[in-house]
């Protein structure tokens, strides 16, 4: 630990924001993953930028998550600094005429039941995405014919270079999996979404309706990082790796789901080297069968 490092940061945050060696396994879906030398839990943007300063100030390597519902972090864990976004940066905001301003640690599940009893529709798609509004921004996700595309229509940013930036929705450049947020490394601050009125039992029964069918589909009494790998152009990567008999498949405790095929769990106390090879097997063996380069859609952090 850098003693002084450390001391500069008890200048921005509080005690209670900081951990030292905290494991990463605390802080991700998958419940895998080493050490991290320090995280800390911001609560407002003047401390966001503060502390990635001191970072830059004194070489630390910096990384972000929300809830960490698509990462995959080394069983070595990571040296450097976490920035975690959870409930003390997760500000909602709405207007009379349907306008949200919202913080990036807010839940999706949060945002969506708040929309609902407000009675505002158009975001039930995300009701069940188990990550935060930064994570969701970033790569636009999606589900049941839902996108962060259709309903937000600007964002707040720090840049790389550490300035503040308001983009419109043309300038996130929101697509498949991906945003100008990865591109450029920006970090997501707050977004602005639009939404208009609706019926309220509509609302909470389509939002039922939803979570219903991803019980039914998916293995959520399981460990997982959601969908394990992107889409392919003209295929599905679910039923690529069931054609190729891989419904179940195996290494140490990570296995591919026998409910859809999509997932990899943590079946029995993986660790982040049996998933990372369950993961080469599976794009290895689809290659080999099909042709098709399957891209995981799982973030990694640290030494694989």
């Amino acid at each position: 630990m850098n003693d002084q490092f450390y001391k500069e940061l008890n200048r921005i945050l509080l005690e209670n924001q900081i951990k030292l060696h905290e494991r990463l396994e605390y802080h991700t879906s998958l419940h895998i993953g080493g050490p991290a030398d320090y995280l800390v839990t911001p609560r407002s943007i003047d401390e966001i930028i503060k502390v990635i300063d001191l970072c830059k100030q004194y070489s630390i390597p910096y990384y972000i998550i929300g809830n960490g519902s698509n990462l995959l972090v080394s069983d070595k864990g990571y040296r450097g600094l976490i920035i975690k976004f959870d409930e003390h940066f997760s500000n909602i905001s709405i207007s009379e005429d349907g306008l949200v301003t919202a913080q990036a640690g807010v839940m999706l599940s949060k945002l969506a039941h708040e929309l609902a009893r407000q009675e505002y529709s158009g975001f039930e798609f995300a009701c069940g995405i188990p990550g935060t509004l930064g994570g969701a921004v970033t790569m636009n996700a999606s589900a049941y014919d839902g996108e962060m595309k259709q309903c937000i229509i600007g964002a707040k940013v720090l840049s790389s270079q550490g300035k503040i930036l308001d983009l419109t929705l043309d300038e996130l450049q929101l697509g498949y999996r991906t945003s100008i947020l990865q591109k450029e490394n920006y970090i997501l601050l707050e977004a602005t979404m639009k939404f208009a009125k609706g019926d309220k039992q509509q609302i909470i029964s389509k939002m039922k309706e939803l979570n219903g069918r991803r019980r039914d589909k998916q293995p959520l009494e399981q460990y997982s990082a959601g969908s394990t790998f992107k889409r392919p152009q003209g295929y599905y990567a679910g039923k690529l790796i069931q054609d190729a008999g891989l419904s179940g498949y195996q290494v140490g405790g990570a296995a591919v789901s026998e409910k859809h095929c999509g997932f990899v769990i943590n079946k029995d106390g993986a660790t982040a080297k049996d998933f990372y090879q369950i993961i080469q097997d599976i794009k290895a063996i689809v290659k080999e069968k099909f042709g098709v380069e399957l891209e995981p859609e799982v973030k990694m952090l640290g030494e694989f």
